[in-house]
């Protein structure tokens, strides 16, 4: 099996050339920056104390015996120099804190945002303040640095001083404006607030005494009590609530309230939420897993492979021909008192359609009546009529063309419409009868059954898929299990054994043959989708596809067992073969594969050239719902493959019917010799390959069984640690030990091959585990001892 968790790097062929530093270089690079950032720093400013002294020591940089009296030396000498007097002076202190910025945000792997705003208002400072301190200081250059004197004695001999100082004052409102937000309301507001302020510190209550009652009485405010009485001790005494309840009534509403009051309020800081780290920081660091950097050098078959047969003009119309069919068709209806209102034809390579708008009142079953009468006037092979075109309020009839056009295999794949399509796994089966090319996903298909009599095209078909699939995807990709029981048809693709095949351990040949190798294949295949059901479920995934997506990405742990999972696809050539040799054995593998292995990317592709009920039984049909029929004999084989007729219709030479349950499309198969098919796998097999092909996991059938009695001496190193996992989990299956104890398959399956000559384990049951003999440890240790006595 080739390796597939050899770590990589992303892939630059396919995703663009992109830069990303790695933590570990941010940083360095980061701590770098802020280190040169503090030096800059300290030699500007010993610069304007040190400059006088180290400037005739500039030109002498390479003399090791000299000494500048910066801080940092002839370094810090000569950089300063650069910056603060060559440059822009004292605004050149910006430059070190955006520095160190920017070296902090690399060194704390900080998000970037905002980073280059700042970097641009940096700028502008420094060009503002440069020009400022050159037009305000000009009895002091090395303030401005010779940049902010040349470019403000520049402005001042164009626009003169005023001008200069304008500019410089635009310049002032722009930053405060863009950067501080500053607005003329917000001023106004300001000082508004300001002055209220200030008025309300005088507006504050003053108390007087009250000569009468000796109480203090706000100025403001009227007495608490209205005296009606004559003489105060009239006054009738208030209670506590009374007095209260007075107070509160007698106190105006408070008028002076500031409407103008702003209230500040505090800025929600939303939290940040916390990504699965360790999968970005392995995507950050290293790239997204790449299954096909083991192969990273492959190169897809080119075009030139492939023969234009001798066509390049695309399809020739015959004008004479079409008015001749069209009259035939008109007349022939007339005759039967059938009126047309409109007629149009598409050509197609092999077939024209005929589209018929009848007139009103005419039946449908009427014209569809006349399909071999219309046949027999226009003296032509294989008429088909479709009533109606489902989509249109049309009638179709199909003539064969007396010339017909080859469909080129190179045609299809050089199309737009193939090298384009964002599909799991595209197949090109060539072109419609409107010469567009037919392009379909087998992964959404999800299965396939071809049939045809002998010598209809069903070889290139099956050819026209493998081309399509080797043209499209990588050998990491896919993979292919092909089984030819004529032993003639797909021996070509030999030569792509290391690439493109799957097979079973220890088995010389990768294309099947024998009926045998069959059964333990599919047998096997149902193993690896049991094996892939349940990396799905620990992934806790629903298909392939999601999987796949989330092993690229580091999210699943390769010592837990998980890997990427290629696409398998099983060809089958002549399936009416190993029905008659092997019946049930190979129907009920093929069921289940067909019932439950679309979701984890094991595909099925049958053919036959006897679609008789006997070999295309209704589990078969059941589970495969994309059919394509090339010629049959009769219209009940027809219905047998498509459930309604016309297959016996066509015309033969890759004439075929496509349905996908639903519409049934007339197709012009591509057509692909088989020198072809050996320059492709030729040029695939040139190139360098995995090491072994493709492994399924290992099938012990029945009858083999393992009644071998192994020697206590021969077992397994693992043998007890297998033994102890088995009876823990009371679960006696291959899978279980190589997901603990990191073995593979075929040593997992050896050991449990050694279990079951022990007694701890039950014989084989098929797919299911086998049942464990032993109930807990302590009856385990016990017969491990009576073994090793006994042995002894």
């Amino acid at each position: 099996m080739a390796k597939k968790g050899r770590k990589s790097k992303p892939n630059t062929t396919k995703k663009g050339s992109t830069f990303r530093l790695s933590k570990q270089n941010k940083i360095i690079l980061g701590s770098l920056l802020m280190l040169f950032s503090i030096a800059l720093f300290f030699s500007f400013i010993s610069f304007y104390f040190t400059w006088q002294e180290d400037q005739s020591l500039l030109t002498e940089f390479a003399d090791r015996n000299k000494e500048a009296e910066n801080l940092l030396n002839k370094f810090g000498a000569s950089v300063s120099h650069f910056f603060m007097y060559r440059g822009f002076g004292l605004a050149s202190l910006i430059l070190p804190f955006l520095l160190f910025v920017t070296g902090l945000y690399m060194f704390l792997s900080l998000e970037k945002k905002g980073l280059l705003e700042k970097w641009i208002w940096g700028s502008i400072f420094v060009i503002w303040i440069s020009i400022a301190l050159g037009f305000f200081a000009i009895e002091k250059p090395l303030l401005g640095g010779l940049v902010g004197y040349e470019m403000n004695d520049f402005l001042q001999d164009y626009t003169g001083k005023i001008g200069v100082f304008l500019l410089l004052l635009f310049g002032l409102v722009f930053i405060l404006v863009r950067l501080f937000k500053f607005t003329p309301e917000g001023v106004a507001k300001y000082l508004q607030k300001k002055s209220d302020t200030i008025a309300s510190e005088f507006k504050k209550p003053r108390k007087k005494e009250d000569s009468t009652e000796n109480n203090l009485i706000d100025e403001d405010e009227t007495p608490v009590i209205i005296d009606t009485y004559t003489h105060k001790e009239d006054i009738p005494p208030l209670n506590k609530k009374d007095s209260e309840t007075a107070l509160e009534i007698s106190r105006p509403a408070k008028t002076d309230i500031e409407d103008d009051l702003s209230i500040h309020v505090e800025k929600i800081v939303e939290e940040k939420e916390e990504k699965d780290n360790i999968a970005d920081k392995l995507v950050e660091d290293f790239g997204e897993f790449d299954p096909t950097l083991e192969l990273g050098n492959y190169k897809f078959p080119t075009i030139e492979l492939l023969d234009q047969h001798g066509v390049s003009g695309g399809i020739t119309i015959n004008q004479e021909e079409l008015e001749e069919n069209k009259n035939k068709i008109v007349e022939t209806l007339r005759n039967y008192k059938i009126g047309i209102a409109q007629i149009k034809a598409t050509i197609g390579p092999t077939v024209t359609l005929y589209e018929i708008v009848p007139e009103a009142g005419v039946r449908i079953s009427k014209i569809k009546n006349l399909e071999d009468d219309i046949a027999l006037s226009l003296a032509a092979l294989g008429i088909r009529i479709i009533a109606p075109i489902p989509g249109k309020g049309t009638i179709g009839i199909e003539v064969p063309n007396k010339n017909a056009t080859i469909v080129s295999m190179r045609s299809v794949i050089a199309s737009t419409k193939f090298q384009k399509a964002e599909m799991q796994l595209p197949i090109a089966f060539g072109k419609t009868i409107s010469n567009e090319t037919f392009v379909v996903d087998l992964a959404k298909m999800p299965h396939l059954l071809m049939a045809g009599a002998t010598g209809q095209g069903k070889s290139v078909g099956l050819n026209a898929v493998l081309t399509s699939l080797l043209y499209k995807k990588h050998p990491a990709e896919v993979k292919f299990i092909l089984v030819d029981p004529k032993k003639v048809e797909l021996t070509l693709y030999n030569k792509i054994e290391r690439h493109f095949l799957a097979k079973l351990p220890d088995v010389e040949e990768a294309i099947i043959t024998d009926n045998t190798k069959v059964i333990h294949t599919l047998n096997s295949l149902c193993i690896e989708m049991d094996n892939r059901y349940e990396l799905l479920k620990l992934a806790m995934v629903r298909n392939i596809k999601e999987y796949n997506t989330k092993f690229k990405s580091r999210k699943l742990n390769p010592n837990d067992g998980h890997k990427f999972l290629p696409y398998i696809i099983l060809v089958i050539d002549e399936f009416a073969d190993l029905i008659m040799t092997a019946g049930k054995e190979v129907e009920t593998p093929i069921a289940r594969l067909a019932q439950l292995a679309r979701a984890i990317g094991i595909h099925l592709i049958i053919a036959t050239q006897r679609p008789s009920v006997n070999v295309i039984t209704g589990i078969i049909k059941a589970n495969f719902p994309a059919r394509i029929a090339f010629r049959v004999t009769s219209k009940i084989d027809s219905r047998t493959i498509l459930d309604t007729q016309g297959a016996d219709q066509l015309i033969g030479r890759g004439d075929m019917l496509f349905t996908q349950g639903n519409d049934v499309t007339r197709l012009q198969c591509a057509f692909v010799d088989t020198p072809e098919v050996s320059k492709i796998t030729e040029y695939i097999g040139a190139q360098r390959a995995y090491p072994e092909a493709y492994e399924l996991p290992e099938y012990v059938g029945e009858d083999s069984g393992t009644s071998i009695d192994y020697n206590i001496s021969d077992r397994d190193t693992m043998f007890r640690e297998a033994a102890e996992v088995i009876v823990t989990a009371q679960q006696g299956s291959a899978s279980l030990i190589q997901r603990k104890l990191k073995l593979g398959y075929n040593r997992a399956g050896r050991i449990v091959d050694q279990l079951e000559a022990a007694g701890i384990v039950g014989p084989f049951e098929g797919s299911k585990a086998r049942q464990v003999l032993v109930p807990d440890l302590v009856s385990l240790e016990q017969l491990l001892n009576n073994e090793t006595h006994n042995g002894q």
